[in-house]
């Protein structure tokens, strides 16, 4: 729970357009005040926030992205029009990497739907895509991780997607031509706020 408690920290700086107190973050992140602080404390002797304001976003994301594990927790199926599916499911999800990067900055080919879900969903997710599809390899993954990735999340045209630094760290955590879109987004948020 500890990288958890710093990332859910970090989502909440970086995804919030005005200096928040301690306790707003704390409150937001889910963890207590203490941690809080002696975050930020670690933050502050990096040089990367100053009281609980990012002093320079791009370093930040870089920083999170280092303390950032490639989701392992996940299983795949193979979905005929995944997209129109989703936009029936009464269940909370968000979309990242190739699909979630397609909806918010067009440069990716969408050649998989990585979907963040709750883990008290996942047999209800089960049943509905294989249902609709066939489990194994294809284009087609949940990811179990810690809800509160959905923190910030946006709908665009109707489809659930994961914060634009959440997207971001996916990006990086993904490799590939995921790394290139990652820095392209990357000097939009820098940029941005």
């Amino acid at each position: 729970m500890r990288g958890d408690k710093r990332e859910r920290i970090l989502r909440v700086i970086l995804n919030s357009q005005e200096s928040l107190s301690k306790n707003e973050i704390s409150l937001k992140a889910g963890c207590t005040r203490q941690w809080v602080i002696l975050f930020l404390r670690t933050l502050e002797k990096r040089k990367l926030v100053k009281g609980t304001s990012p002093l320079d976003r791009a370093k930040l994301l870089c920083y999170w992205a280092d303390l950032a594990e490639k989701p392992r927790n996940f299983k795949s199926y193979m979905v005929k029009e995944p997209m129109e599916l989703l936009k029936g499911v009464k269940m909370d999800y968000a979309l990242t990497t190739y699909m979630g990067e397609n909806l918010v900055q067009h440069f990716l080919f969408p050649s998989r739907i990585d979907i963040y879900i709750r883990e008290k969903d996942m047999d209800r997710w089960h049943k509905l895509l294989t249902a609709n599809g066939l489990y194994g390899k294809g284009n087609v993954r949940i990811i179990l991780a810690d809800e509160h990735v959905m923190y910030g999340a946006t709908k665009i045209h109707g489809i659930t997607v994961v914060s634009e630094p959440q997207l971001l760290i996916d990006l990086m955590k993904e490799g590939g031509p995921c790394q290139e879109a990652a820095e392209m987004l990357t000097k939009r948020i820098s940029h941005v706020r």
